[in-house]
């Protein structure tokens, strides 16, 4: 299994060597977040030769900003989408699964300030066990108001009634984006990150693969496969685009963006190791408060963008939504000045095509896959629960299509990622990172340099080589934010810490590993607008 096998480094030079190499891959994948990376782990899975490349690090974009739970979609079962909701518990229950170090079971209460709440929620959410079924986590239970305060001691008592119990699963998710890469990578495919795709290359009208560029060196390759996935989350309608202008057929836009903001304070604000979950804030929103590696996130918004930039700042209005409503369900209301971190990631939601997309929340959240008149396959909407799912929907088109020869799917359903434990795990995702979230590596990690030495926020300096050496770590940014995810609990402390990681990684790989260019984007992550 991939988990007995030891780290496989991921030297950048071997990396680029093997790109060059004269080779006609089965499946070229762009685009490394969830999406692109559980295609490129399916493929490689069932045998396909794999190459799969990202203009950044894997997972710097949506796949890193979650609102980091694995569920089936409470709300989605109110809008009765009975098969979405289904087909999510069971993939919740495969991840959890797959990789127990990186995702697991959360309870979650929902407060009731009226008589009537606690029925008709607590309705739906028996409804929801009975979808899962064998995949369920645990029993919805109602609970009465001193239970209630005993699961959430910071809320509001005020009113307070009772509440319902329901579980769902929380996941790192930059950390499960890696483990996907790690994995299909030890499976033979060739992943590489800042590697963007400048161009696709056609022949008799047909894409027949791509140009690729490492950015560091400026050095091209040409990418040849049988198949080709652009799997770049809100960024599908660019290579849909040039893929479009090269056989002369103009296409229309697929993805509307959807903004989520997320605020981390501290876990004082609401200490226990349950979530709160508000289903219909003041404006019909959804508000969480998710414990999560010893901090507390709050979110999300739900807002409606224009423009795909890589890296979104909130609005105004999103954070004064989410202190507010905070403000309405806990006792002591965090402010602006208790923030830790606040990042932002865009939701690539598929639009009708007879709609404007300014109403998002409207917008369904199932994927899409789409084959061009060239043969390029396209995927995007989704969720990270569902990420499994929708790679074999990918393969499975490439199949209709004749792009490939088909081969038996669920080859994913019960493979362990890299870093999963044989025996069980004793740590939660709600504490502080540190040693316990690299599973089965742990002891790899403590065998590298630096083990003893510790540098902040639960990273070492044996973390930081180990990242280096064999988790395609480049900047500054990769430790800091994904590798680590320091920058996301508490961007003060990552700015203290970036120095000393800029130090380590320049003996690990030499070159800039854009310690000013973190330190710029840490400010952003620190600020929030108000």
């Amino acid at each position: 299994m991939t988990t007995a096998s030891a780290p496989l480094p991921t030297r950048r030079a071997d990396l680029l060597a093997r790109l060059a190499q004269p080779h006609h891959y089965d499946l070229a994948v762009i685009g490394g977040g969830a999406t692109g990376l559980g295609v490129a782990l399916d493929a490689a899975a069932r045998g396909f030769s794999v190459v799969l490349v990202d203009s950044h690090d894997f997972a710097k974009g949506t796949s890193s900003r979650a609102t980091k739970l694995v569920h089936g979609g409470v709300r989605y079962l109110a809008q009765g989408n009975i098969a979405l909701v289904r087909e999510a518990l069971h993939e919740r229950t495969t991840l959890l699964h797959n990789a127990p170090h990186l995702a697991q079971p959360l309870p979650f209460v929902m407060p009731s300030y009226r008589f009537w709440e606690t029925p008709f929620y607590g309705a739906g959410l028996v409804m929801y066990d009975a979808l899962a079924g064998k995949a369920g986590l645990g029993s919805t239970q109602f609970l009465g108001r001193a239970r209630t305060i005993e699961c959430l001691p910071t809320a509001r008592t005020e009113g307070l009634k009772g509440g319902v119990k329901y579980w769902d699963g929380q996941f790192d998710d930059a950390r499960l984006a890696l483990a996907l890469a790690r994995t299909a990578a030890s499976l033979g495919a060739l992943v590489v990150n800042y590697c963007p795709a400048r161009a696709l290359v056609h022949e008799a009208g047909k894409v027949a693969g791509f140009v690729c560029e490492d950015v560091d060196s400026g050095q091209q390759f040409t990418v040849r496969a049988r198949t080709v996935v652009n799997a770049t989350g809100v960024w599908v309608d660019a290579l849909r685009q040039m893929d479009g202008e090269a056989i002369g057929r103009p296409v229309k836009p697929i993805v509307a963006p959807s903004q989520g903001v997320h605020i981390v304070v501290d876990r004082e604000f609401l200490p226990s190791d349950h979530a709160l979950m508000v289903p219909k804030t003041a404006d019909g929103r959804v508000l969480f408060a998710v414990p999560w590696l010893g901090k507390l996130i709050l979110g999300t918004t739900d807002s409606p963008r224009q423009d795909i930039v890589r890296e979104p700042e909130p609005f105004r209005e999103e954070v004064r939504f989410i202190l507010e409503e905070s403000a309405r369900y806990l006792t002591r209301a965090p402010k602006a000045e208790d923030i830790r971190s606040i990042w932002v990631g865009l939701r690539p939601l598929v639009k009708p095509q007879d709609d404007d997309g300014d109403n998002t929340k409207k917008i369904s959240r199932e994927h899409t896959v789409l084959a061009s008149r060239s043969g390029l396959i396209t995927v995007t909407g989704g969720k990270w629960t569902t990420y499994r799912a929708m790679a074999e929907d990918v393969l499975q088109k490439c199949f209709t299509t004749g792009l490939l020869p088909e081969k038996p799917a669920g080859v994913t359903n019960h493979l362990p990622l890299v870093g999963t434990p044989q025996g069980p795990v004793k740590h939660r995702i709600s504490d502080a990172q540190g040693l316990h979230s690299y599973g089965s590596e742990a002891a790899a990690v403590q065998e590298t340099p630096g083990a003893q030495t510790e540098l902040g926020g639960g990273l070492t300096e044996a973390m930081v080589r180990f990242a280096a050496r064999h988790e395609y770590a480049r900047t500054v940014e990769d430790v800091l934010a994904r590798r680590s995810r320091l920058l996301f609990l508490d961007a003060r402390q990552a700015i203290q810490l970036a120095p000393s990681v800029a130090g380590i990684l320049r003996e690990e790989l030499g070159g800039d590993p854009q310690l000013e260019a973190f330190l710029a984007l840490a400010q952003q992550y620190l600020h929030a607008p108000l």
